[in-house]
């Protein structure tokens, strides 16, 4: 008899807990489960583990907290520190998947005898005959879809791994199944900001909770050339217009740092394009290896629109040669690769 005892991710937020409603009505045993991240975050607060188990009270499933605050210190915020103090621009959503949600949780749900794992995630895992292999899709919610911060994900567990709300299109039947159903959190607001950052000023974050400190140099174009002053490199990003304080007859934007020097490099909106890119940290679900060239599309941003490019894969590292150029793109930010709806893989982008 398979074992249809699952582990779920629950934040208190409507879609994990929609995630649970659906899981029973499929048949599964459902254990719900808060991990504790950091304290004082919209994510992992005394109230979102209090909204969960109330949740999981109501539906009648047990729910779990585990402390996993030293952790999230050591694999997300640790990195989200040192990307910024080396002029990179980290996701840490994608660090708290690979490490707490897909990790932390695939052993807690072990365990407990859970053959599953959950998240209310918007994307899709199903075993493809044309690879042979089970594989992480994109959902069917379109602009929501949530595939690109999944890319680093453990793929020996993407058979373990369960997506309730990988077929729903809108935001709002989930808000529906939750009313009909009289879940009390059907109009709790979605949460986007940065788990450990609610303020939305990771700059002071980072001062707080590092040696990072302002550090005034020059702001300088491409020619080397001094326009400006700057208030520490880890107060710009690529792409960044307002707030440079430098005038100039044409707008310019940042273009990248040279951190031996201590140099925001600025420059024109022309200048923002590359058309190749070099990834690093690479994770591969398709394949265990790339062997030759392969045509695929790629997303640089979790907003960004997928372009059409060809990708090849060196040692540790793959080059993509993208068909048209590309705007900002920002080296600690991740490539994910995509053959129609399946996800290749993906890296972090070096330069």
């Amino acid at each position: 008899m398979e074992n249809k005892k699952v582990l779920l991710g629950m934040s208190g937020g409507v879609d994990s807990s929609v995630s649970a409603l659906l899981l029973q009505q499929k048949g599964y045993e459902v254990i719900g489960t808060t991990l504790e991240m950091f304290s004082g975050s919209s994510c992992a607060d005394k109230n979102t583990s209090e909204d969960a188990r109330n949740m999981c009270d109501s539906l009648q499933i047990p729910h779990y907290i585990y402390d996993c605050k030293e952790e999230f210190k050591n694999k997300v915020i640790e990195d989200f520190i040192h990307c910024y103090a080396n002029c990179k621009t980290p996701n840490p959503c994608i660090e708290c998947n690979r490490y707490m949600k897909f990790g932390v949780m695939w052993e807690k749900a072990k365990e407990l005898g859970c053959n599953y794992i959950a998240t209310g995630h918007y994307a899709k895992t199903e075993y493809s005959e044309k690879y042979g292999r089970w594989v992480l899709k994109k959902s069917n919610s379109g602009k929501k879809d949530q595939s690109y911060v999944l890319w680093n994900i453990p793929k020996d567990i993407i058979e373990h791994i369960l997506f309730p709300l990988a077929e729903f299109e809108e935001k709002e039947q989930i808000r529906e199944i939750a009313r009909e159903n009289n879940l009390k959190v059907a109009n709790k607001p979605d949460s986007e900001d940065i788990c450990f950052i609610p303020d939305r000023n990771y700059k002071k974050f980072l001062e707080n909770n590092s040696d990072i400190r302002p550090k005034q140099g020059n702001i300088v174009n491409s020619k080397g050339e001094v326009l400006g002053k700057h208030i520490g490199l880890y107060n710009y990003t690529i792409g960044q217009r307002k707030g440079l304080g430098i005038s100039h007859t044409t707008p310019l934007f940042v273009l990248g740092f040279n951190s031996a020097k201590n140099e925001v490099i600025v420059g024109e909106e022309n200048e923002l394009y590359k058309k190749e890119i070099v990834v690093t940290d690479i994770n591969l679900l398709l394949m265990d290896e790339i062997l030759e060239p392969i045509e695929v599309e790629v997303k640089t941003r979790y907003s960004a629109k997928a372009a059409k490019a060809q990708i090849m894969q060196n040692g540790n590292e793959i080059k993509v040669i993208f068909e048209e150029s590309q705007r900002a793109i920002t080296p600690g930010q991740s490539a994910v690769f995509y053959i129609g709806d399946i996800v290749l893989g993906g890296g972090k982008i070096k330069c």
